[in-house]
């Protein structure tokens, strides 16, 4: 895989078709909201994005991809010297997939698929769109595994997801965060099981992934991710991400470097 690609400096428009293929984007490089005409995957074969839209965030290492449908306003953010690899799909196979934006495990055949797809020039006609529909039908048969951060509307809520968004690593419980948002623990309880399905505690947990994500991506050890992210211990943070990742840190970051 040639490893000079560069990313185009042109963030797309309100309604554009950007690059599809391959290329490499530096840590932090961000692409400004955005829709497409048709459906759009995103994978980051080494490195990991951040993919946000009205409903919230959902993040992607590099045993996921991101399935974005057409005309869904959304924004990325890499993270780690990242290969990604951008797919258009055509609308008649977009009805086959879920109508919302989502994070599918990559399977080995999904993986050397998408890498074919983006790599290589069309060598014969009709090629690139038989190995879509492979990829497409390997995604309809593909866990939902998305690392979902969904945003709240409530006042209160938006006010105390804030407090956590600026600082994941703090440890105010409920009950002090809504002191601070004029809310009472129940209420805040009951809010977070209604317009975000799931409690306090997992919300939370996702958030301080999400920011683990990041900093493993970029090279800080798991002890000091750990750390930085509000665990009290590298084995309580273990064991959170391998629930949710579905992989240790360690084996994230081999896998980081092997692919690198």
């Amino acid at each position: 895989m040639p490893k000079d690609r560069q990313p185009s400096p042109e963030s797309p428009g309100p309604e554009a078709t950007p690059l599809q293929g391959a290329a490499w984007l530096p840590h932090g490089y961000r692409l400004d909201p955005h829709s497409h005409a048709e459906g759009q995957l995103v994978y980051a074969a080494a490195g990991a994005l951040a993919t946000a839209t009205e409903r919230g965030t959902w993040v992607a290492p590099a045993n996921r991809v991101t399935w974005t449908p057409p005309h869904f306003a959304h924004s990325h953010r890499f993270y780690g010297r990242t290969d990604v690899r951008l797919l258009q799909v055509p609308l008649d196979l977009c009805a086959q997939l879920v109508a919302h934006p989502s994070v599918f495990a990559v399977s080995p055949l999904l993986r050397e698929a998408l890498l074919a797809l983006t790599d290589s020039p069309e060598r014969r006609p009709g090629a690139h769109r038989r190995l879509l529909t492979v990829i497409v039908d390997e995604l309809v048969d593909a866990d939902e595994q998305s690392l979902h951060l969904p945003e709240a509307n409530d006042d209160r809520l938006r006010a105390a997801t804030a407090l956590l968004h600026e600082d994941p690593a703090q440890s105010t419980t409920l009950a002090g965060l809504g002191r601070r948002v004029g809310a009472g623990e129940r209420t805040l309880s009951r809010l977070f099981h209604t317009e975000l399905g799931m409690s306090f505690h997992r919300w939370r947990t996702t958030l301080r992934i999400h920011h683990a994500l990041a900093r493993l991506t970029d090279g800080m050890s798991v002890t000091e991710t750990a750390v930085a992210c509000g665990w009290s211990n590298p084995s309580s943070f273990i064991d959170a991400f391998t629930e949710v990742v579905g992989q240790t840190p360690g084996r994230y970051q081999a896998e980081l470097r092997h692919h690198s």
